[in-house]
């Protein structure tokens, strides 16, 4: 072995070298990345392009080569990435101090972009972070803390994430999705109060409503009675006869018959009447005469 290497020693490390140099050519750009093939300071072309409508395995993943020292290739994640902003406290439109969690989804779909500008996920995650703040901030600030509780949050995530997504496009990434984890008052006095107060514009606001709806069970009311008053007019000066016998009929049922339901048992036929037979109540009794 030792006249070997004596042999061909420089044979020998010329082969290790060039071994080296052909492996240093070769990379590897896996699935879940993307690349950038950077030569002398300049993108020149991107490897595994995240494409929307191409299936994974069709885009360029697997062994690629470069020349050592003139070019590099620098991955990006092309896969959807998470943006955690940490708890912000926030002025809301009425004056309410809110402790806020909130999250974003991003993906990084223009990867030249992202390396001259960024460079790096965690400088980008630093820059979304700020602007989310920022964001987040102007949006809840024109926002009531009882609005967060309805429908009217999803449209104040709507403009959060849109906002944030223009910013993103900047820096080669699209924000797919911003949600807030929490949004709450901060404990002690500050959270009772807004309770109390909470539960005392309920309670106006169903007085309101109650209200209403007896001023409106009035006019139905009223409006019935006169149109009943219309009919029995109507009726009277049809047959007279017939109007008259009809009230008296009903007369003698509330004074002389049972109760109905709803009615007191115990005022409607016990009472005792003491009537002469020519009574003008009694006539009808009399065939009205």
């Amino acid at each position: 072995m030792s006249n070997i290497w004596q042999t061909h020693k420089m044979s020998i490390i010329a082969l290790f070298a060039l071994v080296l140099v052909a492996l240093s050519t070769v990379v590897i750009i896996p699935e879940t990345h993307q690349a950038v093939k950077i030569r002398t300071g300049e993108p020149v072309a991107v490897i595994n392009r995240f494409e929307p409508n191409e299936p994974f395995g069709s885009t360029g993943a697997g062994l690629w080569y470069r020349i050592p020292i003139i070019e590099r290739i620098q991955t990006v994640d092309r896969r959807i990435l998470d943006l955690d902003m940490e708890r912000e406290t926030v002025l809301s439109n009425d004056q309410q101090r809110l402790e806020v969690d909130a999250y974003a989804r991003f993906r990084i779909y223009d990867p030249v972009l992202f390396v001259e500008r960024v460079g790096s996920e965690d400088l980008l995650r630093g820059q979304l972070a700020q602007i989310l703040t920022s964001v987040l901030r102007q949006e809840l600030g024109r926002r009531t803390f009882a609005s967060l509780l309805t429908a009217e949050r999803g449209n104040a995530m709507n403009n959060i994430r849109d906002a944030l997504d223009t910013q993103a496009r900047q820096y080669g990434a699209q924000v797919l999705d911003v949600r807030i984890k929490r949004a709450d008052l901060p404990q002690g006095t500050p959270l009772q109060a807004a309770f109390t107060r909470m539960e005392s514009e309920r309670q106006e606001e169903a007085e309101t409503i109650r209200a209403g709806g007896r001023r409106d069970a009035q006019i139905i009311r009223a409006e019935a009675e006169a149109e009943a008053a219309e009919i029995y007019a109507d009726a009277y000066n049809k047959d007279p006869g017939f109007y008259d016998f009809f009230r008296a009929m009903e007369s003698y049922r509330r004074t002389f018959g049972p109760a109905r339901a709803g009615e007191n048992a115990e005022n409607v036929g016990e009472s005792s009447v003491i009537l002469s037979p020519d009574n003008e109540y009694l006539r009808q009794f009399r065939g009205g005469r």
